[in-house]
This record gives C-alpha cells, sequence and structure tokens, in this order.
C-alpha cells in the first residue's frame, strides 16, 4: 500500500471542477441547519437517488448524519454570499434568509438554480466522512448560471460548449 500525501492529494482533487450547494435540514431541537457542500452527485435516475458527503468533524455533522430528510440547494452565479454564509463555522447561517417549509419540516431556501428534498435511504461509512445517500422525493429546476468551485475558487462559466452527447 502506497502513503498518499494528503495535502498533495487536496490539491489534485481541488483540481476538479464542481457545483457548489447549500445543504438543510432540522436539527437538534428542530432548529434549521446548513452546510456549503461541493460533494452532491447523482446515484441513479431509477430511482431517483443523489448523494453527498459530510465531514465527521464538521459543524452540525452529528446533526446532518441523524436527520432522516435533508434538501439540497444547488447555488447559481451571484450567490458567492450565500456559499460563503453557510461554510462559516456558525450556528447564525440563516440569519436575515427567509426560508419556506419543506418536507418534513425542512427549511428551504427561495433562490436556487435545482432543489432536491430527499429522504436518507443510507448513511455509508466514508473514512473521515459520513456519505448520505438520499432517495428524491421532490425537486424543483430553474436553469441559471453555475457558481463553480475549483482549486479553492469560487468560480462562474464564461461559456458553455456544443453538447456532444450524454455523459455518464
Amino acid at each position: 500500500m502506497t502513503d498518499v500525501d494528503a495535502s498533495c492529494l487536496r490539491q489534485a482533487l481541488g483540481a476538479f471542477a464542481t457545483g457548489i450547494t447549500v445543504v438543510t435540514a432540522r436539527g437538534t431541537n428542530n432548529r434549521p441547519i446548513g452546510m456549503t457542500v461541493n460533494s452532491f452527485t447523482t446515484v441513479s435516475l431509477d430511482p431517483p437517488l443523489v448523494l453527498w458527503s459530510v465531514g465527521r468533524d464538521g459543524n452540525s455533522a452529528d446533526e446532518f448524519v441523524a436527520a432522516d430528510h435533508y434538501a439540497v440547494h444547488v447555488l447559481h452565479a451571484g450567490q458567492e454570499d450565500l456559499c460563503v454564509q453557510f461554510a462559516r463555522n456558525t450556528d447564525e447561517k440563516f440569519v436575515g434568509l427567509e426560508t419556506e417549509p419543506g418536507l418534513a419540516g425542512l427549511p428551504l431556501l427561495k433562490d436556487f438554480t435545482a432543489r432536491f428534498q430527499c429522504r436518507v435511504e443510507q448513511r455509508l461509512d466514508g473514512g473521515d466522512h459520513i456519505i448520505l445517500l438520499g432517495r428524491v422525493l421532490e425537486l424543483e429546476h430553474r436553469p441559471a448560471e453555475p457558481l463553480i468551485f475549483c482549486n479553492g475558487q469560487l468560480l462562474r462559466a464564461e461559456r458553455s460548449l456544443p453538447s456532444r452527447g450524454n455523459i455518464d
């Protein structure tokens, strides 16, 4: 087995551009919890499954792992401040935000490019993370320019290329 330098691994993984999401749920005492996440991905169309992972030592990690439902809000360009707000290590992430109630009382953000309300199907060990596999129960989509994270920076797409077919 080869030892992989954690710093080099982080840099190499940072070269993979991802979208940015804010995941919300209900935590202890029914309080709203949320965090900025870029580990969100699709798993299956039939059944509709998605996943994201939470660091075991992250703010509200235990509460997210215990929650039975979560909502994933895909952010659009122009939501950089919201991304930073939910990335902070504080319990005041919802201050100044108007939310609406979702399934199982989920706190839903009103502005997004896509929103998925999910029920947790499985919690999987992922080393220093817990992987939360969820079944999509409801979704909404509002096409917009994406907010992108790559090499430690928030970016906007400069232009789109013509599609050359489906990519799995």
